[in-house]
């Protein structure tokens, strides 16, 4: 808990719930928050999205926190969630860190540290190796949290985001979590399946 505040971990969410996570979205998007939506997004559209969601984390493929304030009100102050990358095979031992977000009001709580630390143990937990996430180069502030938190940068795409006009670097990060004993790590040697060598 920071500041009289709890994280709930839901698999389903009353009205309640979705009603507050829907104003929270709103708030992050209007002042600008890079969380996936251009415009700020009606009633339908978090819904939807919860409803994705929460149904991977029914199959055990996400999971998704929210920071609830202490004092009675219910008011979702924050979330943040994980999702396994895709169903494919050779993917499913990592997941990417998607959607950290605080209430404008309630910044400086530390609310985010607190979702992607507690989100960062609940994908070890799950027994996950690696942890993704993406973020605008802009952001200087959560690409410093994350490098507080051990990700790295493993890569940037120029002016891979685009807001209507205006361009911004997509930036990638990683967190290794650690590997099953007897895991061969090939790395980008010729070795193993798929490989092929430079031709001279």
């Amino acid at each position: 808990m920071t500041d009289r505040v709890e994280l709930i971990w839901p698999s389903t969410l009353d009205d309640a719930l979705r009603a507050s996570t829907h104003r929270l979205v709103r708030a992050v998007t209007e002042t600008g928050g890079a969380i996936g939506y251009l415009a700020p997004p009606d009633r339908a559209e978090t819904d939807a999205w919860l409803d994705g969601v929460l149904a991977d984390v029914r199959t055990g493929d996400a999971a998704l926190a929210l920071a609830r304030a202490g004092d009675g009100s219910g008011q979702i102050l924050g979330c943040a969630l994980w999702r396994r990358r895709t169903a494919a095979a050779s993917y499913r031992h990592s997941a990417e860190l998607q959607q950290v977000m605080t209430h404008p009001a309630a910044r400086g709580r530390g609310i985010g540290r607190l979702l992607a630390s507690e989100l960062i143990d609940n994908v070890r937990s799950a027994g996950l190796e690696l942890l993704i996430l993406g973020v605008r180069g802009n952001n200087h502030g959560a690409i410093a949290l994350y490098e507080d938190l051990g990700f790295r940068e493993w890569g940037r795409l120029p002016s891979g985001i685009a807001v209507g006009d205006e361009r911004f670097d997509d930036v990638r990060m990683y967190l290794d979590l650690g590997r099953p004993v007897g895991v061969v790590l090939h790395g980008s040697a010729a070795l193993g399946a798929g490989a092929s060598r430079r031709r001279a």
